[in-house]
């Protein structure tokens, strides 16, 4: 395919090398030999290669992280499509585990080969060296797929089988096939996205692609082709991808002896999946274009002379005179920035200089800067100007969202407990069929205590949820009608009113207390905001902004930043504190543990490093001398900031203007500290830190008493954590450690035992003596346990083998592997935290679980262990895993008289109680104080009850999975207008096909619910042909006297075959509406539209 060249791309090609090189590659057979490119000059060069030679181009070089760099500097400069990423199947070398992502990804790029447009592929030694299938070979065992034609149910089935695809109820990752009725949903190695097929009869009627998440079609397709699984046993695997390139792609290697050394390590670890060196050697040899990259290399053929852009240390002094020179030469100045923040934040300090020379702001990463003297240009970087880190592109993974995963966790299985909302807390057996005059109705099985049942109806699902307690708390189960759970609910509503009132007073308070107003950021201020190693991530700059506007604000702030381990929290207290100081405030950083103290120093040492910020720390470790001092600095004023342990708070230390206060974990402290803060809020800044997840549902609730942030996004480029679970075998675990150590990386090692941590160590330095090994635990005398950490910190040796004292706070970007030993006996929170002390670069981390043999493990451990390895990507701890500690950081939050209520009567039941309570307040007794913020939805509606004798439901015919007519009935029951059925309608025939009669009935009876509910209608039976419509009780007066009720009755009187009666229900009288000859659900859809008085 001829491509256009366009010439804004880079301008390496009206250089004399770059016509040299390609008047080299005119020739029909060439290898070349250059170098001299230096920062991002590769790639650019490759660019321009790409868009002047009308060639493919793979580009292979020895480090998988180049690579990624190579790749991500490639999409940003061209058109995304025109550049495809080929990686190893594997996470590393020594893994037998493919990465299914890693897998989807080269076979797109072995299909896109064959294609007729050129691209640019870019791949390392590894994933060059692992062997792939001849396509002639795949095509034979592909299953072809087109709209209009015949195809046998029965044969595709068995086909998919042979080629190694999994059936399963619902495809979620590649390699899963599902079959409903007359739909088939397969998920294939070559698609981003899975394809539904719809047959009618054999006959395929159409293909299409749909959402993994949302399991709802997104684009039509006219056939589709489904190769075979990668771990088929029918793919034979012994060709290397060069093979697969025409004789007019140019090769173009960077490091290509290292390359050979290491594919030569590939095929010397596992023969059959690596192709052998020699076989590498023959096929570059015979390549007709072959361009090999050199750092350094005295006989190239050309050296294009880059120089890699200076360092400049954050010295903008040094940057403005390079500049200045630069442009006195007649370069021109081009600077990359990652953001427009980034670069309005340069804009601001190099206006402190008076400047004489003009510079280009480019908004567009780029990966290393350099000076090209033959373009007489400067191409420098934000991230190298600042010393930020840059990260590179991730290739697009397949993934279930965050959503989907919160579902899968709330799931019902028969056995759980329930909670309903009227009823209390009882055993979920799942869905059950009933007889109503002969008709089929399916119902929800509850148990309850004393062999009572309870048969709900499918509408009203939304009465019971997942009984979630702390750490897996069983509750009590009472007997249905015992009035024990209105006792319980009537305590905890009156407990929870008074916390909900508590909570909003405090908040009130703080709202009418004058504190200190902070001045805008200064320029110090932002030359340490551009100075951070990261891009910021949305979330976190939402929460720093938070705090400035809290800051500015004339009232106190006391707002919780609440994020994930490595989410970001800290340099946003970082940020605030910075700017207490920057207004003469004196700052306290106050840390639950002595390691966490030091954490904290340290990074507070790197990020004011330049800054005139004076700090340090107080933990139990310090001398009695070294304490006195802190001390009369604090009082002082000599130290602005100090970070500490509960000493801290000591009454004896006074400030001399203390500003802030910021508070990591305040659910880690005691009684008497927390009380300290609190009585601090009144007049100082109070900033607080969580990584404990703040329930969704309870985030409303305090946001009304309290300022949240909530960080829910992941630093860009960290790669989910590979979590394994093994046994204690000496290979496994000294495999592991030697790839780690190997790519010059550290290790955890968790051994929560000190009585023989010792004996533990000498095994471990006898399994790798050529491993640097030291130990660590809370036990040690502190200096020396301060030491060994710092030490790790700084990479001085190479595995830490410690207690859980590293599960929070430690960081350390080099250590990306954990062992965690006896990991069964941990809780999720336990695991979660300390597998994140890995995963903090860009690099690949890996956590193993040691455990004995799982089924010899408790079913609360096993339940454990599964849900950990199971829940990788980042965040999924805060989303998913964490259900337990969810309910505990609601508990610490709220107090632990709260926690034990929600032992009693569920998460779900007292967060709907709370909700209530703290709505009910802000209407009432605190009225002016909310009296700007929109009221929430209230109406007079009340809720129907629909009992029928008709055929409401998913047939099994249609719905075979009961998990999933279970999960639709509560998605039915939660929907709220005209348009969600509409959707909920359009999704059932786009996944199931056609709906029955019964069902389109069940989709229409949700809509007669509603009409019921606007009319006041508190029950609607339709048996025997008739409809009896109830109206409220006789009590509500309100109701009675309202214009509605009149002119319902005038309507009524109007309808043929319909009349008001009177008759006693419990004592009581009961009014309703009777209409004669109702035989479906649309004659009752009619009748009540006509008494409709509000459209809905």
């Amino acid at each position: 395919m001829n491509k256009e060249f366009n010439p804004s791309k880079t301008n390496f090609h009206r250089s004399l090398k770059f016509q040299k090189l390609e008047s080299l590659l005119s020739k029909s057979k060439i290898s070349v030999d250059i170098n001299g490119l230096h920062g991002s000059s590769l790639s650019l060069l490759i660019i321009d290669l790409f868009y002047k030679t009308n060639k493919s181009i793979m580009f292979l070089c020895d480090d998988e992280s180049e690579a990624m760099y190579i790749y991500s500097d490639l999409i940003d400069h061209t058109h995304k499509k025109e550049c495809l990423y080929f990686p190893s199947s594997y996470n590393k070398l020594k893994s037998h585990s493919i990465n299914k992502d890693n897998a989807l990804q080269r076979e797109k790029v072995c299909e896109s080969i064959e294609g007729d447009n050129n691209r640019i592929y870019v791949s390392f030694a590894n994933g060059i060296a692992e062997k792939v299938s001849k396509q002639n070979s795949n095509n034979e065992n592909t299953i072809e797929i087109k709209c209009e034609e015949e195809y046998y149910f029965s044969e595709i089935n068995e086909k998919l089988f042979k080629i190694d695809y999994q059936k399963c109820d619902f495809v979620q990752s590649p390699g899963d096939f599902a079959l409903r009725g007359r739909i088939l949903d397969v998920f294939t190695f070559s698609n981003e996205n899975p394809i539904r097929i719809q047959f009618d009869d054999n006959n395929v009627e159409s293909i299409r692609e749909f959402d993994v998440n949302t399991q709802f079609s997104i684009k039509e397709l006219k056939e589709i082709k489904i190769k075979p699984s990668p771990t088929s046993s029918i793919i034979v695997k012994d060709d290397c991808l060069l093979n697969l390139f025409n004789k007019e792609t140019l090769i173009i290697t960077k490091s290509l002896n290292t390359i050979k050394d290491m594919i030569d390590n590939c095929h010397k670890f596992d023969s059959s999946n690596y192709i052998k060196l020699n076989e590498f050697n023959n096929i570059i040899t015979n390549k007709d274009y072959l361009i090999n990259v050199y750092e350094t290399h005295s006989d190239a053929d050309i050296n294009f002379d880059k120089i890699p852009q200076p360092s400049f240390n954050k010295n903008f002094d040094l940057l403005n005179k390079n500049l200045l020179k630069y442009f006195s030469d007649g370069f021109k100045i081009n600077i990359y920035f990652n953001s427009v923040e980034q670069s309005l934040r340069f804009d601001q300090i190099i206006a402190k200089f008076e400047n004489k020379y003009e510079y280009k702001k480019i908004i567009k990463p780029l990966y290393r800067g350099f000076i090209d003297k033959d373009e007489k240009k400067l191409r420098y970087t934000d991230h190298e100007i600042f010393n930020r880190f840059h990260s590179f592109k991730l290739q697009k993974r397949f993934s279930k969202s965050k959503k989907v995963k919160i579902a899968e966790i709330n799931e019902l299985n028969i056995g759980d407990y329930v909670t309903h909302i009227d009823h209390g807390i009882g055993i979920f057996k799942g869905l059950s069929k009933i007889d109503v005059n002969g008709k089929n109705q399916e119902v929800i099985r509850l148990d309850y205590g004393e062999r009572d049942t309870l048969y709900l109806s499918i509408h009203l699902f939304h009465k019971i949820s997942k009984f979630n307690g702390k750490d897996g708390a069983k509750p009590r189960i009472y007997k249905l009608g015992s009035g024990a759970w209105e006792k319980l609910k009537s305590k905890a509503k009156s407990k929870v009113k008074k916390l909900a009132f508590d909570l909003i007073k405090a908040y009130a308070k703080r709202k009418l207390t004058h504190g200190y107003v902070y001045k805008p950021d200064s320029s110090l201020q932002l030359e340490l905001e551009a100075s951070f190693l990261y891009v910021e991530t949305k979330d976190q700059l939402k929460a720093s902004n938070d705090v400035k506007n809290d800051m500015h604000s004339p009232h106190p702030m006391d707002r919780l930043i609440c994020g994930d381990v490595g989410f970001g929290k800290t340099e946003i207290a970082i940020r605030a504190a910075f700017k207490a100081v920057d207004n003469g405030k004196q700052v306290v950083i106050l840390v639950p543990t002595t390691i966490l103290a030091f954490q904290h120093y340290r990074t507070l040492s790197k990020r004011f490093k330049d800054f005139p910020v004076s700090f340090n720390y107080l933990n139990r470790f310090k001398s009695t001398k070294e304490r006195n001092k802190i001390v009369d600095d604090l009082k002082n004023g000599r130290l602005d900031i100090i970070v500490g342990t509960h000493l801290v708070m000591n009454d004896k230390i006074t400030y001399k203007n203390l500003g802030l206060l910021i508070v990591d974990e305040e659910q880690k402290f005691g009684v008497n500290i927390k009380e300290k803060i609190r009585s601090l809020k009144e007049n100082i800044d109070v900033l607080t830190l969580t990584a404990t997840p703040i329930p969704r549902t309870l985030q409303y609730s305090l946001m009304s008493a309290r300022d949240l942030s909530i960080i829910n996004t992941p630093p860009p480029n960290r790669v989910p954590i590979s979590s394994e679970v093994i046994r204690f075998e000496n290979t496994i675990i000294s495999d592991a450690i030697q790839y780690e150590l190997q790519r010059g990386g550290q290790i955890f090692f968790v051994h929560n035992r000190v009585n023989n941590i010792e004996e533990f160590g000498n095994w471990l330095r006898a399994l790798v003596p050529n491993a640097s090994i030291k130990i660590g635990h809370g036990k040690m005398e502190g200096k020396k346990l301060e030491k060994i950490m710092l030490e790790f910190i700084n990479n001085e040796f190479d595995i830490l083998l410690s207690t859980t004292i590293i599960e929070s706070g430690l960081d350390v970007p080099n250590a990306n592997t954990i062992f965690i030993n006896n990991a069964h006996n941990f809780g999720l929170s336990d695991l979660h935290q300390m597998r994140g002390r890995v995963g903090r670069s860009n690099k690949n981390a890996f956590c193993y679980f040691i455990t004995p043999p799982i089924s010899s493990l408790t079913n609360d451990a096993k339940k454990r262990i599964n849900t950990i390895s199971q829940y990788t990507d980042l965040g999924s701890g805060f989303n998913i895993s964490m259900r337990d500690l969810e309910i505990r950081g609601a508990g610490d939050i709220l107090g632990g008289e709260q926690s034990g209520f929600m032992n009693d009567i569920g998460f779900e039941t007292y967060h709907k109680i709370l909700n209530e309570a703290v709505e009910e307040l802000k209407q009432k007794e605190f009225k002016s104080l909310f009296k700007n913020e929109l009221k929430s939805l209230t109406t007079n509606k009340i809720e129907t009850i629909i009992d029928t004798d008709f055929e409401i439901l998913f047939p099994t015919n249609y719905i075979q999975s009961s998990s999933e007519r279970l999960n639709l009935y509560k998605k039915l029951s939660e929907l709220k207008n005209k348009d969600e059925l509409e959707i909920f309608r359009e999704q059932l025939y786009d996944r199931f096909g056609s709906p029955p009669k019964e069902t389109e009935d069940l989709i229409e009876s949700v809509r007669l619910k509603w009409i019921g509910s606007v009319l006041n209608f508190r029950k609607i039976t339709l048996k025997n042909n008739k409809m009896l419509c109830y109206f409220p009780d006789q009590s509500e007066n309100k109701f009675f006297n309202s214009k509605k009720f009149i002119s319902i009755l005038q309507l009524i009187n109007t309808i043929d075959g319909c009349k008001m009666k009177e008759k006693n229900i419990a004592n009581k009288k009961s009014l309703y509406a009777i209409f004669e000859n109702i035989n479906t659900i649309s004659e009752a859809l009619e009748n009540l539209n006509r008494l409709q008085l509000i459209d809905n």
